[in-house]
């Protein structure tokens, strides 16, 4: 087989594929997804079950068709990092570039909070995405550890990598629940361009003296305990 026709064979593939997972995304989102089967799902596509199944291993992976790039993003934000940037700086620019752009990559886009609401409604795809969040995670420290030659003992790239994604998940969250409420997009938008600012400047710069009780602060102990005290 030429190069022409296995290029021209992979991408009729892609659009098959394409095309079962947006018609499913279609009944799902209308319908509930516990409540449309595979079946369902072949008959609007015009498709056998079988031929579902070859694109897709599970039912799940037909609303979740994106996991592949989601699970990925982590190491290709930090591999494209720019001369003199850090992985935090990378994934600041790649974030509001998404924000910029309406990509989807990070979650926060028209239509989110109809995703979120079916995901809510099954539990198997909300087991399905706490997957999907670790795996991101996972992929971040296994980047970091990549750029920096970490020793495998390093504690370091992991925990970078829990407080990058949980910026992303807190993030997402934020934007996602506020549309839930009803609440205009756009403005919604604009709110966590602010919260993101924020965000990833505590990344940057870390948690410092947040949260520091003060002497003369309600509830705080009048005089410091020595730490060769011990009280029984």
């Amino acid at each position: 087989m030429s190069g022409a026709e296995e290029g021209l064979r992979e991408r009729k593939k892609r659009e098959t594929r394409q095309r079962i997972a947006d018609i499913a995304m279609g009944l799902f989102l209308q319908r509930g997804f516990d409540n449309v089967t595979v079946a369902e799902v072949a008959r609007a596509a015009d498709v056998s079950v079988n031929t579902v199944f070859n694109y897709f291993t599970t039912k799940e992976d037909l609303f979740l068709d994106r996991s592949d790039e989601v699970e990925s993003l982590p190491r290709k934000v930090i591999e494209e990092r720019r001369p003199g940037e850090t992985a935090v700086q990378a994934l600041r620019r790649d974030f509001f570039d998404a924000l910029d752009t309406g990509d989807w990559r990070y979650g926060m886009h028209e239509g989110s909070d109809m995703f979120a609401r079916r995901v809510r409604e099954s539990p198997s795809l909300s087991a399905r995405l706490v997957l999907l969040d670790y795996n991101r995670e996972e992929q971040f420290a296994k980047a970091l550890a990549d750029a920096t030659d970490a020793d495998p003992d390093d504690l370091t790239p992991w925990l970078v990598a829990s407080q990058m994604n949980a910026t992303l998940r807190t993030l997402s969250r934020r934007f996602t629940m506020r549309q839930m409420a009803g609440e205009d997009t756009g403005r919604v938008l604009e709110d966590i361009r602010l919260d993101a600012r924020q965000a990833f400047e505590l990344l940057e710069n870390g948690v410092g003296d947040y949260a520091l009780r003060r002497a003369g602060d309600a509830g705080a102990q009048s005089e410091e305990i020595a730490p060769d005290r011990v009280q029984t």
